[in-house]
């Protein structure tokens, strides 16, 4: 095999990586919004951390299942805006966007989020390695989360959320208070985007779900 072909092959199973990633994620939204939670654990490596202190599909399983029983009566997870990027031809990261509906007792909560996605392929197979939470709002679909700490579930004191903890720009651009004088920086490299906006930062304390 040539170069070329050698090439073409690469570019080829980029593509084919980045639709299986796709699917992946939506069939996470499927996954958990059937409430198939056998099928929502398989969608990450077998020995995916949960929480502090526990590992493996079935405690991932286990966490799932309570967490939907206690909190939820039924929900709509809805993917936009989405972008995948490549380490290497095993590892990839990703930012998802969603929009989701939650049926919570008397209440319906609407909800504005992303996660700070980790993928890898094992097996052939991309899987999720870990999927980080950041949260813009959350409150019943009736009051408009206007002001400060827009986490507003029911039976809870408001909090904020880390929709923008993990990008360093939302914070400088309020903090400069007007157009910026440094010159514009270089466009990021390709499947360098994420991280060249996150510029390293990172978001400690939210689980992954």
């Amino acid at each position: 095999m040539d170069d070329a072909q050698a090439e073409i092959l690469r570019r080829l199973d980029r593509l084919e990586s980045r639709d299986e990633i796709r699917q992946l994620i939506s069939k996470y939204s499927i996954a958990l919004d059937m409430r198939d939670m056998d099928a929502l654990a398989g969608l990450f490596l077998p020995d995916v951390k949960v929480g502090p202190d526990k590992s493996g599909r079935a405690a991932l399983r286990d966490f799932f299942d309570d967490t939907m029983r206690k909190q939820f009566d039924g929900t709509s997870h809805h993917v936009g805006s989405t972008v995948i990027e490549f380490i290497d031809s095993e590892n990839a990261v990703g930012v998802v966007y969603s929009k989701n509906e939650h049926e919570t007792g008397a209440e319906w909560v609407i909800m504005q989020m992303m996660y700070y996605d980790r993928y890898r392929r094992v097996d052939g197979r991309w899987h999720f390695a870990r999927r980080q939470p950041l949260y813009w709002y959350a409150t019943d679909l009736n009051k408009p989360p206007i002001g400060s700490r827009k986490m507003r579930w029911p039976g809870r004191e408001p909090y904020e959320g880390a929709f923008h903890a993990l990008f360093p720009s939302w914070k400088e651009y309020w903090d400069r208070g007007g157009p910026s004088d440094a010159p514009v920086a270089e466009p990021a490299p390709l499947e360098e985007f994420i991280e060249t906006m996150r510029r390293g930062n990172e978001v400690r304390g939210n689980r992954v779900r």
